[in-house]
């Protein structure tokens, strides 16, 4: 094969490294320098470790290049410089990790003035991180000894790849003790405090976000790690100084400051979201219907923040009310006034995660304040907010999940029971779901029978009132659902029912509907084949395996009949191994008749085959052209194919005939037939 030849041409990079004046930037111009780099080569792994070409690749990252330069090559130098550092050479991170010169040059990136380069800031990011998973105890050490390396972090936050920065440095070092002197030590430094003040209104947006994204993920990043390490002596500091009652404190004083900045609001807001997280989240939306207060919680919440979130609800249900001031906003459907903003949105994902937490304080704190009747007037209102319906369907999900209230060792019975779950109680006879669904779902089909367009909630509305007809049949709460249901208006309890059996029953129907059927696709008349003059019936195997290939079901029918056999393809040796599973389907049953095929075969012979005699003369030529007599029944037969066979050679009359004699044998009456049924 031709891969056994050594065809591999030498690399230019070779021939320019055998100059002594080939420069640095000579080499990076060459397109395969990062795949020689990467591919060990010796020469050029050799001129990179001289400690002129590594400060000039470490100078490439951390400098402005020129103004003046053309934006296409501007970051050519600074990007290639970062891949060869970052190509994991062991002797370059060596070198880079050991020599504190280096380092110190590639630190001095931080001692700039906000903002940074922010892809400047990404090459540092990228360098740094890698030297602290190749070299973590150098390199923390290193920046151990740095005293402003907290500040400096704490100063450029804004820039999402020095947040990053902060993040490898926890998940970047994997023995535990290291890892566990890295958290020491920031939380020594305050990082915690330090991120918390960020989200203030006082500062930038971007600071806000990052910081927030910094403190959620070093929550999951702690927790993770006290899962996998749950016999770990010592607790993780950093989380344990963020659930500190003061810390929740302070995050709370930042939300309802009296300049309401929503960037601080939301960020704040998504931290006690992930302080409240039982689990990993997985997309928007996903809500597993699990009884709240879930006993197979993959967290836990500490007390501290769940208490300090009930003495704030009230303030809380205000920014429902009225949320941060936020100008007029014109639609292609209408007119916004207000919007419903990020921040009422995040107020109502606060309520689904209490929702879920089932603690018996906070949901009477919820009824008192009537924060869910709040929120299906939003509903209601904002017809095309998806985001606020998929929220508010969540919330709804789980109080119909929701256990009893009361303590396990108590009988309660069915009234005690629509009694004890509160929040159901309020839900259906204060906030008066099942009223706000029939009226809403009127007033849509109304709007659509004159022309209008179907209400951008329909679909959430629908799957609703489907949970509340699951939790009434199956449903965790099913006695007390019914049990409210029967409290109901007579009136209501009538119209429900036949709303449940005829226009959810058909929007049900509609929804389960096939979108892709088995039928099959008629062609046009253009297209039309006619089956019986190319010999193929409707129900043919080609016909099948073209449904299924429309299909695209690849079932062992359609390899069987479509395309090529891999066993032509195989080795004879393979063949034997081959499966003889369908042997057994096969009908072998002959439809013929011996006794008239034996004789019309034996007659063709005597006519067409001439016998060889070895005892005839040698100097006779048998290729010569010889007249063949035949018999009348023969010509007849033949006579098709009289006139090309005059001018043929002995050889191929005889091919011909025989061709001659399998047409002539498939125009008899019995057929030879074959069935194979598979």
């Amino acid at each position: 094969m031709f891969w056994k030849f050594d065809l591999h041409s030498s690399s230019h990079i070779d021939t320019l490294l055998e100059r002594e004046d080939v420069t640095l930037k000579e080499l990076m111009d060459e397109e395969d320098v990062l795949q020689e780099c990467k591919a060990q080569n010796r020469k050029l792994i050799e001129f990179l470790l001289k400690s002129e070409c590594l400060e000039d690749l470490v100078s490439f990252i951390i400098e402005e290049p020129p103004q003046d330069m053309d934006e296409k090559i501007r970051y050519k130098y600074p990007n290639i410089s970062c891949e060869l550092l970052t190509s994991d050479v062991s002797q370059i991170n060596d070198r880079l990790g050991e020599e504190e010169s280096l380092l110190m040059k590639l630190y001095s990136f931080l001692l700039n003035e906000s903002p940074l380069n922010p892809l400047l800031a990404s090459f540092f990011s990228k360098v740094l991180s890698i030297l602290i998973s190749r070299k973590p105890e150098q390199i923390v050490d290193f920046l151990k000894r740095k005293h402003d390396f907290v500040d400096l972090i704490i100063k450029h936050i804004g820039t999402s790849a020095i947040m990053d920065l902060l993040l490898r440095l926890l998940t970047c070092i994997e023995p535990p003790q290291p890892r566990q002197e890295v958290l020491n030590w920031l939380n020594e430094e305050r990082i915690i405090q330090r991120l918390v003040e960020i989200v203030h209104p006082s500062q930038d947006e971007d600071r806000h976000s990052n910081a927030s994204q910094s403190l959620c993920e070093i929550i999951r990043l702690s927790r993770d790690q006290m899962l996998q390490v749950q016999n770990s002596s010592e607790p993780d500091p950093l989380l344990a100084s963020l659930e500190k009652q003061e810390i929740i404190e302070q995050l709370l004083s930042n939300i309802f400051h009296k300049d309401k900045n929503e960037s601080a609001i939301v960020s704040a807001i998504q931290i006690l979201l992930t302080l409240l997280e039982t689990r990993r989240q997985t997309f928007e939306g996903h809500v597993e219907i699990c009884p709240p207060g879930m006993s197979d919680s993959t967290y836990s919440v500490n007390k501290s923040v769940l208490e300090a979130i009930k003495a704030r609800l009230s303030s809380f249900h205000e920014l429902l009310l009225e949320p941060p001031k936020k100008s007029v906003m014109k639609t292609t459907w209408g007119v916004l006034d207000p919007p419903v903003g990020n921040t009422r949105l995040n107020v109502i994902r606060l309520i689904s995660s209490l929702l879920q937490m089932n603690a018996s304080s906070v949901n009477q704190e919820l009824i008192e304040l009537n924060s869910i009747g709040v929120i299906l007037d939003m509903f209601f209102k904002y017809t095309w907010n998806n985001f606020l319906h998929t929220q508010v369907e969540i919330c709804i999900a789980l109080i119909l999940a929701s256990s009893l209230e009361s303590t396990e060792n108590d009988t309660v019975t069915d009234q005690d029971s629509a009694e004890d779950n509160l929040l159901l109680r309020h839900l259906f006879l204060k906030c008066q779901l099942i009223e706000r669904i029939l009226e809403a779902w009127e007033m849509n089909e109304k709007k659509q029978a004159e022309g209008g367009r179907r209400h951008g909630y329909m679909g959430h509305l629908t799957r609703i009132a489907n949970c509340i007809v699951h939790s009434t049949d199956k449903g965790p709460n099913s006695t007390v659902v019914q049990q409210l249901i029967k409290e109901l208006p007579e009136e209501v309890r009538e119209r429900w029912e036949t709303f449940c059996t005829s226009s959810l029953g058909e929007t049900n129907k509609r929804n389960t509907v096939d979108l892709v059927t088995t039928c099959h696709i008629h062609s046009s008349s253009d297209d039309e084949i006619d089956f019986k003059e190319t010999g193929f019936s409707q129900d043919s195997s080609l016909q099948q395996a073209f449904s299924d290939y429309q299909m695209q079901q690849m079932t062992s029918n359609f390899i069987d009949q479509f395309g090529f056999n891999d066993e032509k393809f195989a080795d004879q040796d393979d063949i034997g191994n081959v499966s003889f599973d369908r042997v057994s389907d096969i009908n072998f049953t002959l439809n013929t008749n011996e006794s008239g095929n034996l004789a019309l075969f034996e007659a063709c012979c005597k006519e067409r085959i001439q016998q060889f005699d070895d005892g005839g003369s040698d100097e006779e030529d048998i290729w010569e052209e010889k007249h063949i007599a035949f018999t009348p029944e023969s010509q007849r037969r033949f006579s098709s194919g009289s006139t090309d066979s005059e001018e043929s050679t002995d050889s191929e009359e005889e091919d011909g005939t025989k061709q001659d004699l399998f047409e002539s044998h498939t125009n008899t009456e019995d057929k030879m037939e074959v069935d194979l049924n598979e």
